[in-house]
């Protein structure tokens, strides 16, 4: 009887301990996989400027556009504190504000015959093309570490060892509530 009081501690412990460092390598799987996702953001940041600069002797009229781009630009390159759930939640909505104002000049370049055909546009284009598919496949690697997290932070007894850490569950990168809305045609297709 006096061995197994013992024994049963070492094996709370030990299962405690275990579970302890699979959170903690789940947490730092998520921040690896937001680490993906801002390489990317930062490959994209870096064409943003000869994007525009190419774009904008033919997009004058389009300024309005051009400066939204480059206000979310800079705050898409700002540091954040990736272990801070809000942060990283503001981060990655700058980041889907961004990429749906560079669909909107994309939308506007194809609009454009000159501007679609010219050389650097057309590469740029093409390059920012790779560069979202990319970030695509690192939105899911990254939220696919996030719902291994927030399991073992949100279920007993992770929920526990969890709080003791100090680590907590951390937000999805979710669509903008604009490229959720439906699609009209009408606003694409040109009346014959």
């Amino acid at each position: 009887m006096e061995l197994i009081v013992p024994a049963v501690l070492v094996i709370i412990a030990a299962g405690a301990y275990f579970w302890y460092v699979s959170i903690i390598g789940r947490r730092n799987k998520v921040k690896e996989a937001l680490g993906s996702i801002d390489a990317h953001l930062q490959l994209r940041s870096d064409l943003i400027p000869n994007l525009l600069r190419a774009a904008q002797r033919f997009l004058s009229h389009e300024e309005k556009l051009l400066t939204e781009i480059t206000a979310l630009r800079s705050e898409v390159t700002k540091d954040y504190d990736r272990g801070n759930g809000e942060e990283v939640k503001q981060h990655l909505n700058f980041a889907e504000q961004l990429s749906s104002k560079l669909g909107q000049l994309r939308v506007q370049i194809e609009n454009y015959p000159d501007l679609k055909g010219d050389g650097p546009i057309e590469e740029a284009m093409e390059t920012m093309s790779e560069i979202e598919a990319q970030i695509t496949a690192a939105r899911r690697f990254y939220n696919s570490a996030v719902t291994d997290l927030n399991n073992s932070v949100e279920i007993f007894p992770g929920s526990v060892i969890a709080n003791m850490a100090g680590v907590s569950s951390m937000p999805y990168y979710e669509a903008a509530e604009a490229s959720r809305a439906p699609i009209n045609a009408d606003d694409y297709l040109n009346p014959a």
